[in-house]
């Protein structure tokens, strides 16, 4: 039996792409999946819709994380319908966006992480996990340059993992462990299609250095495993491309 049959997670930004499919995966193994989305209804409920298609139990909820009571009202929800919260995957992120102010990125990228965290510890269960997603273009800012048109979203998610992780103690305090996932551009996401318009040949440049970029659903593989993988607290997991970074920050 899969260690995560019976558990509930919580997927932020999971009515599409990379959420969406790890969704799926965690609702393959058994979880009960609670479906976050900001605005589009219609594309969150057809991916409930596909889990329950075969067997699997989810929940589509409305949810503006950027909105203290949205974070809220999300991890209530996972107790409401399943009666409890296992695994919460922060997975939403953004900030290429033109419309919603010049802030957005670390309104969206770290301080709704925090704010979505302190609500699920309300809830989260003594040895639940949760598992942040994000880039190495992000994870290793500090250190490789990235492009200018992506900089302000990779310092933002940066900044949201290192105020995670600076809250270790509070998570092991709850026993709730906590796992970073970070990848390389994903072939098919909506940041690589914005950074390659903005940027032409960007994606290309990014495979010929990578050897490989991952598709969603492989990406999604790996942030599903890392919910019940025999890890550490504050484990980094390195997903494709990372030689390519590591090999310049010891340069």
């Amino acid at each position: 039996m899969s260690a995560l049959a019976g558990k509930t997670a919580v997927v932020t930004g999971s009515s599409r792409g990379v959420g969406a499919a790890t969704a799926k995966l965690l609702a393959a193994e058994g979880a009960n999946v609670v479906i976050n989305y900001r605005q589009k209804a219609p594309r969150a409920n057809k991916v409930v819709a596909e889990i329950e298609a075969t067997g699997g139990k989810a929940v589509a909820v409305g949810a503006d994380l950027t909105d203290v009571e949205g974070a809220s009202t999300l991890m209530q929800t996972a107790i409401d319908s399943f009666g409890s919260l296992d695994l919460l995957v922060l997975n939403a992120s953004g900030g290429m966006e033109a419309d919603l102010g010049e802030d957005y990125a670390m309104r969206l990228n770290r301080d709704a992480q925090n704010d979505a965290l302190t609500a699920g510890l309300a809830h989260l269960s003594e040895g639940g996990r949760v598992v942040f997603v994000t880039s190495h273009q992000a994870h290793f800012i500090d250190e490789v340059e990235t492009m200018p048109e992506y900089e302000q979203v990779a310092r933002s998610k940066r900044a949201g993992e290192v105020a995670l992780m600076q809250r270790l103690g509070e998570m092991s305090a709850k026993g709730v462990s906590f796992v970073v996932v970070s990848g390389d551009m994903i072939e098919g996401t909506v940041t690589a299609t914005l950074l390659n318009r903005a940027r032409p040949g960007a994606l290309e440049a990014r495979r010929e250095a990578a050897g490989k970029l991952y598709s969603v659903e492989e990406f999604a593989a790996e942030v599903a495993a890392m919910a019940a993988a025999d890890v550490e607290t504050g484990h980094v997991e390195l997903v494709g491309g990372a030689d390519d970074f590591l090999a310049r920050t010891r340069n």
